[in-house]
């Protein structure tokens, strides 16, 4: 599509066509801020956070939801602008616990970041008394809608990302909150637990059980890998402290999953760290498993495979394949029992 081009604070800037505001101030290097946009998911304008103002419209434009056009002139950071998003993030403070010294996102959470950058240290609006009760019924994810600034988030990604349509928003007026299904608890729901709708969660209202208490967002090293459980390939981001996984997000930057993950990818890591994992080769000697090497180890297979083909015939041989073996590594055990052992009994026991 044709780039267009226009002035931001003073900047020269290029976009393509379609863009919004936003969107061609962040290709930019501009920072707007935003609590309900993100880049996968549709344009919200619920948090009103990024309004900017353009030369020729009246008022304070939303800056996601509005088109950028050829020869627009924006600023984003006007006394007007500032002192409406310290208003906005003030009632935002005001309606909630938003106890950050307590909360599991601080480091993480968007809105105390906005506060900060803002210099807002409390808010001047009188607090409203939420004491909605936290719900822990799902095995994987804790949801405290006290914390929740209903900005739909979480929301566009059951419904549009993962698609599993738990997640609407329900009631009306001050008691509006977010509901699973018709006002369940999410681990009574239809809930798959994928986590797609805590890792787009700007605040804490939605949290990993897993994870709470083990680290803050800025004492962990993010390490990047590739899921284990099928050949996807999917990008995951280790959050590890001490040698130890605290949590998994999916990689927002790359494909093949965008971020995306399945509750195998993002919860199912305790394995790692498992007691039980096995180090070295074991071998069965008078009736007891013995460490040996590895040359010992595929000697042996080697040779019994063997003598079971020539005894019984390469039928007698089944070959069941792991669901955390990489396309390449699943391809070479096809080929083995193929080609070498030469039977089709081969399986994998992610199919079923």
């Amino acid at each position: 599509m044709k780039n267009i081009s226009l002035h931001i604070d003073g900047k020269y800037v290029q976009t393509p066509g379609g863009s919004t505001i936003l969107a061609a101030a962040k290709q930019n290097g501009i920072h707007i801020p935003t609590l309900c946009y993100h880049p996968r998911t549709r344009q919200a304008g619920k948090c009103r956070l990024c309004v900017v103002e353009v030369k020729g419209l009246p008022g304070l434009q939303v800056s996601c939801s509005i088109q950028a056009q050829d020869g627009m002139v924006v600023l984003t950071h006007t006394e007007r602008i500032i002192e409406t998003r310290k208003m906005i993030v003030e009632l935002y403070l005001s309606n909630g616990k938003h106890n950050c010294m307590s909360c599991e996102a601080c480091g993480s959470c968007e809105l105390q970041a906005v506060a900060y950058h803002l210099g807002i240290e409390k808010s001047d609006f009188p607090a409203v008394d939420k004491d909605m009760p936290v719900d822990m019924s799902c095995p994987m994810i804790i949801r405290d809608m006290n914390k929740c600034i209903q900005c739909y988030r979480c929301i566009i990604a059951c419904n549009d990302i993962a698609v599993n349509e738990v997640l609407d928003m329900g009631y009306r007026g001050s008691k509006m909150t977010v509901v699973c299904d018709t006002d369940k608890p999410m681990g009574k729901s239809s809930c798959v637990v994928c986590g797609e709708c805590v890792q787009l969660c700007p605040t804490g209202a939605l949290t990993e059980k897993k994870a709470i208490g083990k680290a803050r967002h800025w004492e962990t090293e993010k390490v990047r890998t590739t899921c284990p459980y099928c050949g996807v390939g999917c990008q995951l981001q280790l959050h590890v402290k001490d040698n130890e996984i605290v949590k998994v997000t999916g990689a927002e930057d790359v494909e093949p999953n965008y971020g995306s993950l399945c509750i195998k990818g993002r919860f199912g890591y305790d394995f790692v760290h498992s007691p039980l994992r096995l180090k070295s080769p074991l071998l069965r000697k008078d009736g007891r498993l013995e460490e040996v090497s590895w040359e010992e180890a595929l000697n042996f297979t080697a040779k019994r495979f063997s003598e079971i083909k020539q005894a019984h015939g390469p039928d007698s041989i089944v070959g069941i394949g792991c669901a955390r073996s990489t396309n390449e590594s699943a391809y070479v055990m096809m080929k083995f029992m193929r080609a070498v052992i030469g039977t089709n009994n081969i399986d994998h026991c992610a199919r079923t």
